[in-house]
């Protein structure tokens, strides 16, 4: 089972950037995927969740408005979409799938939004 994360980097406050997760070793279409993020010193929270079959999606309040998760179960890939962003945005984001017995996380992608 591996998850891999791409796409994070520096980017300037009211940037956007589109992190990707591509899944592989596990029946990705089953599975409920989520956003997390972490910085040192805190806890690891929710930014967004996305479920396996109907796609309704879930957002921390702190990005509802400009994030935005999405999935292509045909390419095992999930996305978060970040538009608008702010310096309390940078953090190690992380994904994790979620099924029955099986939860699964990547290795996290750092994200940096400075001037």
């Amino acid at each position: 089972v591996q998850l891999v994360e791409s796409g994070g980097g520096l980017v300037q406050p009211g940037g956007s950037r589109r992190l990707s997760c591509a899944g592989s070793g596990f029946t990705f279409s089953r599975y409920f995927m989520s956003w997390y993020r972490q910085v040192p010193g805190k806890e690891r929270e929710l930014v967004a969740a996305i479920t396996s079959v109907d796609g309704i999606t879930n957002y921390a309040d702190s990005v509802k408005g400009r994030f935005t998760i999405s999935r292509d179960n045909a390419k095992n890939t999930v996305y978060l979409q970040m538009n608008s962003l702010k310096p309390e945005d940078t953090a190690v984001y992380y994904c994790n799938a979620r099924w029955l017995s099986g939860d699964y996380w990547g290795q996290g992608t750092q994200v940096t939004v400075s001037s």
